[in-house]
């Protein structure tokens, strides 16, 4: 607790504002909890940068702790571009206090003489990351805290090539950020070097999804599509890429259509659940709509709603959208002609199903880490194949490389085409989904998060990790472990043979359990959120579609089985 005092008290210098060391000042007298939490450690970046909850102190999201990174990573640019004109562009979405924050890192940045393009208002993670390499910039951030609660918010940081840092800039950068004190930020800018940006950028991100996403699919009128924003940044995009692609009967959830950082209408703004989607479903059963689409609020992750086989709205998950979305890419360059120098990529927690399509096709499935800066870096590391597009459980999915993250308004139209394309045949999204079970396998995915806030959840959390790891899976359901992935220390071991191999990929804290007869679980602590994750994987053959919900339900219940054994609810 010492150490915590000290570092609160280092917050009522001359340096920090009024407001700021009024509120330290009352979690020291006040609030012993609280104070511990705001100061017992620093935000860091994880799987999608720097997120947190607002306010005062070193583990919140605040004007001194984005000020400091921002000074570090100027330092950064200025060192490594020394002699060229440093560039940046910087987004914001509807987050309360994110059109604030952007412009105090546009500041700090200016204040280091580097040239600044701000976004005049909202605009979604998608478009800034397009953004960078359209105006040629070195760097991009985007103020958001994708689809966390109200009180947090965040900060990603892009590179050149619009992805998200990667070794060695991230280690780079925060090495600068440590050499730093607070007092080392500058917030003096030269307003010359800030340079407001708005429809310029826009027709052409606007312009290059329709041009990613848009294959021209039949029955586009008679495909009838609600979307919801959910209060986010979507609003300024997908509307206007699904009317110039063709779509006219699309109909828009207007309670949650204006930016709104309260969120009112929902609990969460997560189209990965249910309840986050209820009035678009509503809606949709109401007027006959084939599809329900929903985004989170920085427009990055989407949520796909379709009629199942029984005609009522179904939400998928991201496994199955991934799946989906992925073959109707590669049949479009299977028409083209493959050569074999083309690859999907996916995310070591994601379905396995994607090895099984990629082979159907002749292709290469990449896998990574979570988080779609490694799919980025992928782009930049083999930069002679072809990337086809790919995507990862999270709700996530990225169409070619003109954007380098998840970008939910070019796979919204991607996602419109395979269905109005499957309905003028006939069929339906569901169906082709099924078709895909029949063809490659019938997986199922099913994702435990358990939350454990403050201090004390995250050192839970991490005993959790190593109880995984010290007290080992020997059997799930009954089939035997065979496999036991490390990501910590990049090895895998076979426990049956005694085999070790290395793992040809960045190291993580996650674990994964895989049994003789495919049966997966992966075990990971939130990058993000104060949450470890258990991702679970089965699967099973699908002879006919017609024995779909039968084998559907025999999968439940083996997930059910290993929940128990577990004991993880």
């Amino acid at each position: 607790m010492d150490a915590i005092l000290t570092s609160a008290k280092k917050w009522l210098a001359d340096f920090f504002d009024a407001d700021t060391k009024k509120e330290v000042q009352h979690l020291l007298q006040n609030d012993a909890e609280g104070l511990k939490d705001a100061f017992y450690k620093d935000l860091e970046f994880g799987t999608g940068g720097m997120r947190g909850i607002m306010g005062v102190g070193t583990n919140r999201i605040n004007k001194y702790t984005l000020g400091k990174n921002t000074q570090g990573l100027s330092n950064y640019l200025n060192k490594t571009y020394a002699g060229e004109e440093v560039k940046v562009v910087i987004a914001y979405d509807c987050r309360h206090n994110s059109d604030s924050l952007a412009r105090v890192v546009s500041d700090v940045f200016a204040a280091n003489g580097i040239q600044v393009y701000l976004f005049s208002e909202l605009r979604t993670t998608p478009e800034l990351s397009f953004a960078v390499k359209h105006l040629g910039c070195h760097a991009g951030i985007v103020l958001t805290a994708s689809h966390n609660p109200p009180e947090y918010n965040g900060y990603k940081v892009y590179w050149t090539d619009g992805g998200q840092i990667v070794p060695p800039q991230d280690k780079e950068i925060i090495a600068e950020i440590n050499l730093l004190s607070f007092e080392d930020i500058n917030f003096t800018a030269n307003p010359d070097l800030i340079q407001l940006i708005n429809t310029e950028v826009d027709e052409a991100f606007i312009n290059a999804s329709v041009a990613n996403g848009n294959f021209d699919a039949a029955g586009k009128d008679n495909f009838s599509i609600v979307f919801t924003s959910l209060h986010g940044t979507s609003i300024t995009a997908i509307p206007e890429v699904l009317k110039r692609a063709g779509y006219t009967n699309v109909t828009i959830i207007e309670e949650q259509a204006v930016p709104d950082g309260n969120f009112p209408t929902v609990k969460s703004p997560n189209p990965e659940e249910p309840e986050a989607l209820t009035l678009a479903i509503k809606k949709a059963e109401e007027i006959g709509a084939d599809m329900v689409i929903g985004t989170d609020p920085d427009s990055d992750r989407l949520g796909i709603a379709v009629r199942n086989l029984d005609g009522k709205i179904e939400l998928l998950n991201g496994n199955q959208t991934m799946i989906l979305m992925t073959k109707f890419l590669l049949d479009q360059a299977k028409s083209k002609g493959i050569t074999g120098n083309e690859y999907i990529a996916s995310t070591i927690v994601s379905t396995p199903m994607m090895n099984n399509l990629a082979a159907a096709y002749g292709v290469e499935c990449k896998v990574a880490l979570t988080g779609f800066k490694w799919i980025a870096k992928m782009i930049k590391d083999f930069p002679e194949q072809h990337f086809v597009g790919g995507g990862e459980e999270s709700f996530g999915f990225m169409v070619g490389d003109f954007v380098r993250d998840k970008d939910a308004v070019t796979s919204t139209l991607l996602a419109c085409e395979i269905g109005a394309a499957a309905k003028a045949k006939g069929g339906s999204f569901y169906k082709a989904l099924l078709d895909c079970y029949v063809n490659y396998g019938f997986y199922k995915e099913k994702l435990i998060s358990l939350t454990k806030k403050g201090m004390s959840g995250a050192a839970e959390i991490k005993q959790m990790m190593i109880d995984f790891k010290e007290n080992p899976l020997v059997a799930m359901d009954g089939s035997k472990v065979e496999w036991i992935e490390d990501y910590n220390t990049a090895t895998a071991k076979n426990v049956l043979t005694g085999e070790e191999i290395a793992i040809d990929i960045p190291t993580s804290n996650v674990l994964i359990y895989k049994a003789q007869d495919g049966t997966r679980v992966a075990a990971r602590p939130s990058g993000t959120e104060p949450k470890i994750k258990f991702y679970f994987s089965i699967n099973a053959p699908l002879d006919h579609t017609d024995n779909f919900k039968k084998v559907s339900q025999e999968l439940d219940a083996k997930i059910e089985r290993i929940l128990k054994e577990m004991n993880i609810a």
